[in-house]
């Protein structure tokens, strides 16, 4: 028998004026009035699949082992991509096949299972409101008990994405900017584990036009104003302005290159 938990999250670039959010809450409460619903972000850029994953990849699996994540990043919705209920390490998360859930999961073994049963719907789906039709009940039904293979059979082959990986080596490392925070923060893909550890090694941080001479503790660690790198609580290095907003600032843009390079 499964671990099961009351406790559902929910993830959506639905934003705060609408009554999108609120829709979807109201579907999983009708079927679990008992639910503990935990809002993650609804505050996502719109369709953009690759922050929902960033932003939900880093906290889910805080939760307790049976939660519930429900995450609609949903560019695709009406068409012929199949809403999914996705194992990964005990936690569940419902929403659409569009590679969100690949990337969560990040190298962990994943079990998809496609939501065909109609039992688990309600009783009218629209073309445009999948995340209250089909994702917030499916969800609903799992905190109560139901078993994931209830809900429709095995998927073999979802939409498979990869985070990009930095390059590393005895020159320095390349990598990317993976996420824009609500901050400005500019946060790469280079562990922490991958910098010099050693604490002697000079190196140089190029981002953008700006180049930084040392990964620094904290914010504080510069004046007002001056760029800082520094290794965020995600355990990746990131480029900061103290006080201020890094992208902006930098002119720099997700995806573009960031790199580390050792002074001899």
């Amino acid at each position: 028998m499964r671990e099961t938990s009351a406790v559902i999250t929910l993830t959506t670039d639905f934003g705060y004026q609408d009554y999108y959010t609120a829709a979807m809450k109201a579907a999983i409460l009708r079927i679990s009035p008992r639910a503990t619903l935990i809002d993650i972000s609804h505050a996502l850029p719109p369709q953009d699949i690759m922050a929902g994953a960033w932003v939900v990849k880093n906290v889910a699996f805080d939760f307790p082992p049976g939660s519930i994540h429900l995450c609609v990043v949903d560019p695709g919705v009406g068409s012929a991509r199949r809403p999914l209920i996705c194992e990964i390490e005990g936690h569940f998360f419902v929403g659409p096949d569009n590679g969100l859930f690949p990337l969560i999961a990040d190298g962990k073994p994943l079990i998809a299972r496609e939501i065909i049963n109609p039992d688990f719907m309600l009783a009218e789906v629209s073309n445009t409101f999948h995340g209250r039709d089909i994702f917030a009940p499916a969800a609903a039904h799992l905190s109560t008990g139901i078993a994931a293979e209830r809900f429709g059979p095995l998927v073999e082959t979802p939409l498979y994405f990869r985070w990009a990986q930095p390059i590393s080596d005895d020159e320095g490392i390349q990598g990317w900017v993976n996420h824009i925070d609500t901050y400005g923060n500019l946060i790469t893909n280079i562990p922490h584990k991958l910098l010099p550890q050693n604490g002697q090694t000079a190196l140089k941080i190029y981002a953008g036009t700006t180049i930084l001479k040392s990964v620094d503790r904290c914010y504080s660690s510069v004046t007002e104003g001056e760029p800082v790198a520094l290794i965020g609580s995600s355990g990746m290095l990131e480029i900061s302005v103290r006080n201020g907003n890094a992208a902006e600032l930098l002119n720099v843009r997700k995806g573009m290159t960031v790199s580390v390079v050792y002074q001899k």
